[in-house]
């Protein structure tokens, strides 16, 4: 029969152990919401890794850094496309404000530690808590430990600032953002209709509903036998499909059965009168154009053929930086519709009007031959796949280390200048992902491995600085008080309206697409589902990708930079 004591001893020979527990736990607290508010699985994991740590359990340093790394290195990689195609013309705006908000992002923290007398490590845990950047906590603690002085800094402090910190940095942010940020900019009607012009300008919605396939599908193939005296005495599937395109409707003929036999159709094959024909197209355009072209019938021999789904990555100069209408009138997307466009993670408006970026991720349905014909004008074909590339990844990960945290060292006085090798590794996966979508040969990491690696490497390492400070959370806690918790919501808050008031009046931002670039910026995705509630569009999701891209890469760097400020 195991006793209290010989538990407590088994962890502390077997580390590994509480630290998986400490994030299942984590998760499963996190999950649990009051109305609009949740702690979030990373704080989650904090604080049950500070109370398993009142066990006084010690973890190899090593474990810590291995999973930061690995964080770091997915997090670059999903956003490397974006960063890099912000950096082109037509993104430097949105670069600018995210920017812009970024170094407020930097000045609020290190300006309210000056003020109230805080050290390094209460700092930079003010500016992962009020940023809700937690890999900052890594930077931080990289760069003390390069410091002549930094073997007695006591670290202790910078979890629980970025503790209290953090409930109001997540909280906080999606109010400002999704209930004063509308009103702020002149009421929710206002941004309303903002988000409603934008809408028309970049077009109707092209897109297959993938919420709703099973029942009610957005493109449709139907059996029609061609009755009408348009057809008479024949007319050529382009013919057909032209008229069809006059009325700005992308109706397709698939198959069709003549004389009894069923035939592939090319544009110069002829349509007879009586001939059985499969179109496609958007559900009310075909709805529409049954009386047109003639009655419909059930034919289940002809309208039996696979439909495929297949998800491409946009690189080819003829398909990048050209709106969605632009591509659907190229002669290779014949029969092809588009699904849905995900850009660094996030769903964007399928409109025509919406402009493709090298790294898209888009889903294409149609016939298989249609689909073969399009994939190489558009990209390469990212089918779902469960290798990684090891080489990739562990090349990645040591270059950047080494050449940036190693190789590029400057010195002022005795200080080291680096990117340290954090921020080696993190500018290593942005590179990665970025040639990852121009050379598709290089290898990839699929969707559910990154999402593995950046979950599992940032709370495996918070989950440990949890577990390792834990004795002295309390003692922490009582060193920076109550207090805290306002400054941080004043740290928090200006970079958030700062930047509302930037991207309006400086910008000159639409409304919505303001709201969305500051959440990106502050890379605060709870934010955006607010503002999305709010003004009922995912127009902010425009404003989002680059300049998340931005952010997640200057805050986590600024861990770094506000310990050599606070030096």
């Amino acid at each position: 029969m195991f006793t209290g004591t010989s538990i407590i001893q088994f962890f502390r020979d077997n580390p590994a152990l509480p630290v998986f527990l400490t994030v299942a736990l984590g998760f499963w607290i996190g999950k649990f919401r009051y109305k609009s508010f949740s702690l979030g699985s990373v704080t989650s994991v904090l604080l049950v890794g500070v109370l398993v740590g009142q066990m006084d359990i010690p973890i190899p340093e090593p474990a810590k850094t291995l999973f930061f790394l690995l964080f770091l290195f997915s997090i670059g990689y999903s956003v490397g496309p974006q960063f890099f195609r912000g950096l082109k013309k037509d993104g430097l705006p949105q670069v600018g404000l995210a920017v812009m908000i970024c170094l407020l992002c930097l000045a609020a923290p290190w300006g309210a530690a000056k003020i109230m007398g805080y050290d390094m490590a209460q700092a930079a845990g003010l500016l992962a808590g009020s940023q809700t950047m937690s890999a900052a906590l890594g930077a931080a603690t990289d760069t003390i430990r390069q410091l002549p002085e930094g073997g007695s800094v006591d670290l202790s402090a910078m979890p629980v600032c970025y503790a209290v910190t953090y409930i109001f940095g997540t909280a906080g942010s999606a109010w400002i953002l999704g209930t004063l940020g509308p009103r702020l900019l002149g009421g929710v009607d206002k941004v309303k209709a903002a988000a409603k012009d934008l809408e028309t300008k970049m077009g109707r919605d092209v897109s297959l509903s993938p919420g709703f396939d099973p029942a009610v599908r957005e493109i449709v193939f139907r059996v029609y036998s061609a009755d009408n005296d348009w057809f008479k005495p024949r007319k050529t599937v382009r013919e057909f499909e032209d008229r069809m395109l006059k009325d700005k409707k992308r109706i397709f003929v698939e198959r069709i059965r003549q004389r009894g036999k069923i035939m592939d159709v090319t544009p110069r094959t002829y349509i007879y009168p009586e001939d059985e024909i499969v179109v496609s197209g958007r559900r009310e355009y075909v709805i529409e154009e049954e009386g047109w072209i003639g009655r419909e019938i059930e034919d289940s021999e002809l309208a039996n053929f696979t439909v495929q789904t297949l998800p491409v990555v946009v690189n080819k100069k003829g398909a990048c930086c050209i709106t969605l209408t632009a591509l659907l009138k190229k002669r290779y997307m014949h029969g092809v519709s588009i699904r849905s466009i995900t850009r660094a993670g996030v769903k964007l408006p399928v409109r025509s009007g919406t402009k493709l970026d090298t790294g898209d991720r888009i889903e294409l349905v149609g016939l298989r031959q249609d689909i073969a014909q399009a994939v190489p004008n558009i990209g390469f074909a990212d089918v779902p796949s469960e290798k990684t590339s090891m080489t990739l990844l562990g090349l990645g990960i040591f270059l950047g280390g080494l050449i940036l945290g190693w190789m590029l060292v400057a010195r002022l006085g005795n200080i080291p200048l680096s990117l340290t090798v954090s921020g080696g590794v993190l500018i290593a996966g942005l590179v990665c992902g970025w040639l990852r979508a121009k050379r598709p040969t290089l290898g990839g990491i699929p969707d559910s491995a990154v999402w593995l690696l950046n979950n599992a490497g940032l709370n495996v390492f918070i989950a440990i600085v949890g577990i390792s400070t834990g004795p002295s959370f309390v003692r922490g806690f009582q060193e920076v008080g109550w207090s805290l918790f306002l400054v941080g919501a004043v740290a928090t808050s200006i970079p958030l309206l700062s930047g509302i008031y930037l991207g309006r009046y400086l910008f000159k931002f639409n409304d919505a697409l303001t709201l969305g670039c500051v959440a990106g910026s502050r890379t605060t995705t709870a934010a955006l589902g607010a503002v999305e509630e709010t003004i009922e569009s995912d127009v902010p999701a425009m404003g989002y990708t680059i300049t998340y891209a931005i952010g997640n890469t200057l805050l986590i760097i600024w861990g770094v930079v506000i310990v050599l400020l606070m030096t």
